[in-house]
């Protein structure tokens, strides 16, 4: 157990879950946090990480700093996923070794696994068959990030825990119209379609101020707003989204997410990850989920339910799907003590409300 004292550095502090990791620690009364911004530290540079870590002497670490992006984003740019997370691994995981850090908690994600995984995805499924092509570059840097952490422990004794969260969706979400995921895609997407039907273009206009979209900002004239939306399905009769609605996905909410990292961070060592009968030590990761699932259809008829959108829903088959199913199994994760409680209509409910307050 970390004392509450102790310093810990969150990597990420900024993002989607960095950002809830770094309030759950404060809920919990360890206020010694350290964080930067990716202005003032740049974790690609190995340097300044070391430069850093000589600095502030953090106790524990937790990486949740990761160069991300939906099925678009990881089919353009493979090399920067493959390359950036990579870095980001080496310079942060390397330096916690060589400043002693007494506890760190790496941040995966459940596309380390098989496309053809059997479901629920077990730990243990890791590295059995090939990644689902479209998100391949990242995946393998999550793996090995999780074997980095694994290998630490045995050669080194270190106490580095790796968990995979699934879909995760909350408060400072990505909702950028190309390279964002899949549920705040879907709410921003409807909003505006729900915005363009009633006809509400001070909304439209305040909503793609705050985000603009490939140079098209709320000073824009409505024809050239109206046209760059439609480049992305949507119009006021109808939203059209990528694929068939047929995946089905597993989300968690990013709080929830935070809430099971801290009480690994917390209450889980290495010792506590795998079977001490077993001749061979790996997939000592630790999946993070619901263990429930829904398909994306079901989900974007949730979105258009709370949103209130009169219009359409349209799939584009053209498009990819990505992997059909992939549900996380987290016998693991209950056995170590965590159980989540928000559900899906009450994640949409609070993320739209989120969204609705301009942030």
């Amino acid at each position: 157990m970390l004392e509450k004292s102790a310093k810990i550095y969150v990597a990420g502090h900024h993002g989607l879950v960095g950002s809830a990791i770094w309030n759950n620690l404060k809920d919990r009364g360890y206020t010694n946090l350290v964080g930067r911004s990716h202005k003032e530290l740049d974790l690609l540079d190995g340097v300044a990480v070391r430069e850093f870590f000589d600095q502030e002497q953090p106790d524990a670490v937790v990486l949740a700093a990761a160069h991300v992006g939906g099925i678009m984003a990881n089919l353009q740019y493979r090399a920067d996923f493959i390359y950036q997370n990579l870095q980001i691994q080496q310079n942060v995981i390397g330096e916690s070794y060589r400043h002693g850090v007494k506890k760190l908690l790496f941040l995966g994600s459940t596309c380390i696994y098989p496309r053809e995984a059997p479901q629920p995805m077990k730990e243990e499924c890791l590295l059995t068959s090939p990644l689902e092509y479209t998100n391949e570059p990242y995946a393998i840097a999550k793996i090995a990030g999780l074997k980095m952490c694994e290998s630490f422990n045995l050669q080194y004794g270190t106490n580095y825990i790796a968990v995979m969260p699934t879909n995760l969706y909350g408060p400072n979400d990505n909702f950028h119209l190309e390279n964002s995921h899949v549920l705040p895609a879907m709410i921003r997407k409807i909003h505006l379609a729900k915005c363009l039907n009633e006809g509400n273009w001070d909304a439209v206009r305040k909503d793609i101020t705050l985000r603009p979209v490939e140079g098209v900002d709320g000073d824009c004239t409505e024809a050239e707003i109206s046209e760059k939306l439609a480049k992305f399905g949507i119009t006021p009769e109808a939203v059209t989204l990528w694929g068939t609605g047929k995946p089905l996905r597993e989300f968690l909410w990013s709080e929830e997410m935070a809430d099971a990292s801290v009480h690994v961070l917390l209450h889980v060592d290495f010792k506590d990850t795998y079977n001490p009968d077993d001749k061979e030590i790996r997939n000592c990761h630790i999946n993070v989920g619901t263990g429930k699932e829904l398909t994306i259809k079901e989900c974007a008829e949730k979105i258009v339910r709370e949103i209130g959108f009169k219009g359409d829903l349209r799939w584009d088959s053209s498009k990819p799907d990505g992997t059909m199913k992939k549900l996380t199994d987290v016998t693991k994760l209950h056995q170590l003590g965590w159980h989540h409680k928000v559900e899906i209509d009450e994640g949409i409910h609070r993320l739209y409300a989120w969204y609705l307050q301009g942030n």
